[in-house]
């Protein structure tokens, strides 16, 4: 990777489950401003629903259909669609369909995309994850999970819960 032209697989990737993150810029990149990274989603796949108070995020559909829930709406859109999950909104995506899916994600400000890495750290290892260390972590930079949301989520999407 150069610092002024990525090709397709530059950057690390790491998984969460069926949740991919391959990091494309960082803060370092931006000056802080924003960071991209790209979201392969298996079938089945998701980011629970959450809240951010620190950062908006801006997704474009690459590849596949994507579910998406924005408050209390849910929407399934195809590729070429553009998502806005503003902070202090509560929001969550997936994989609905059999195909695999490919989100390009825009984080502002940058910073956030720390949190990949070091939740990996943790839902990663051998055993089950550490609800206590993951809360933490994300208390850290400013989210909330709501996985009250997930079961209804779960059941209505075919999605795959880690550890379930």
């Amino acid at each position: 990777m150069s610092d002024t032209i990525l090709s397709p697989n530059d950057g690390q990737l790491v998984w969460l489950g069926g949740l991919g993150i391959q990091f494309k810029l960082d803060g370092t990149h931006t000056q802080g401003a924003f960071s991209i990274v790209e979201h392969p989603l298996e079938p089945g796949a998701f980011a629970p629903p959450h809240t951010h108070s620190r950062e908006d995020e801006f997704s474009y559909v690459l590849e596949g259909t994507v579910g998406v829930k924005l408050g209390d709406q849910e929407f399934l859109v195809s590729r070429g669609s553009y998502i806005v999950k503003p902070r202090g909104i509560p929001h969550a995506f997936w994989n609905p369909g059999p195909e695999p899916a490919r989100l390009l994600e825009i984080i502002a400000p940058a910073g956030f995309e720390r949190y990949f890495t070091q939740l990996a750290a943790l839902v990663n290892k051998n055993g089950p994850p550490d609800e206590e260390a993951i809360g933490k972590l994300a208390s850290e930079y400013g989210l909330t999970y709501h996985m009250e949301q997930v079961p209804a989520l779960a059941t209505k999407y075919g999605l795959k819960v880690p550890g379930r």
